[in-house]
């Protein structure tokens, strides 16, 4: 099987990494001729271009741009794929990308790996990145189980967990766990920055360690995927947002009014349920 790859940066050349290792043939396509070379370089892919008929002879392909473009790449590609080529995106919104591609393309199952690090490029892609990871398929009513078929044995190849679910039900469900953190650490850093008296702020980048490592890494990260996050998933997002505020309230409600039983209630109960979402 050919396996094609549109963006090869930390997601995409981290695909090539292990799908070739898989003995698949990877074909990759950069907009720069600089990322070509050092996918090949770093083993990412066979072979690489900045022109999409490379393609022509892949069987699926990922398309691992930012959100903002992967329908503008799925336009420009489609003259240059088989019928039966099978489409697929890595995007961490689902159901404006579906609502896109599906009438443009039958054999497209929207996709997306829940894996990363707060680097990207070709040099940060890493073998196994997926391994142990869930990664997420949002096939329709009308996407053909063949296509459906043939990517789960990839994801599956990656050591992933798969997961389905209605694009929908996947954009309400990273809004909590994936872009509310990426808005709330980053409201974290920037109220730290907010500190107006020099010496307290110098101390406090002095005594920063894991807790804030920890809390601030997201917020830290690419600032073109956070604004993809709140773009593409506007409404999901707004929904956490407000939930999230409105836990804050009664947080600084329960510090004024010095009432330290209802704190402590609340922090034994986020001490029981983070174990919901951290195994």
């Amino acid at each position: 099987m050919n396996i094609g790859i549109v963006g090869l940066g930390l997601i995409g050349g981290s695909l090539g990494l292990d799908l070739r290792s898989r003995g698949y043939q990877v074909l990759g396509v950069s907009r720069q001729e600089h990322t070509c070379q050092r996918a090949i370089a770093r083993g990412a892919v066979d072979d690489a271009s900045v022109n999409l008929t490379l393609l022509a002879a892949a069987d699926v392909v990922f398309i691992c741009t930012p959100l903002s473009a992967i329908e503008a790449t799925v336009i420009q590609l489609i003259p240059h794929l088989a019928a039966t080529t099978i489409l697929t995106d890595v995007g961490s919104v689902k159901t404006s990308v579906v609502d896109s591609i599906t009438p443009r393309w039958s054999n497209f199952v929207g996709g997306h790996p829940m894996a990363g690090t707060a680097e990207n490029g070709i040099e940060a892609a890493q073998s196994d990145l997926f391994a142990g990871k869930p990664y997420v398929l949002t096939p329709t009513a009308s996407t053909p189980p063949v296509a459906i078929e043939t990517l789960e044995l990839l994801v599956r190849s990656l050591g992933a967990h798969l997961y389905h679910c209605r694009p929908e039900d996947h954009d309400r469900a990273v809004a909590w766990i994936s872009h509310l953190p990426v808005m709330v650490s980053s409201s974290l850093i920037a109220a730290c920055m907010s500190e107006t008296d020099p010496t307290t702020l110098e101390l406090a980048e002095a005594l920063a360690s894991s807790g804030f490592k920890d809390t601030s890494r997201v917020g830290g990260g690419n600032p073109e995927l956070g604004l993809m996050m709140a773009r593409y998933n506007r409404s999901a997002l707004l929904r956490s947002l407000a939930a999230y505020r409105d836990q804050l309230d009664q947080i600084v409600a329960a510090v004024e009014q010095e009432n330290w039983d209802g704190l402590v209630d609340q922090l034994k109960q986020t001490q029981q349920g983070r174990s919901r979402f951290v195994k």
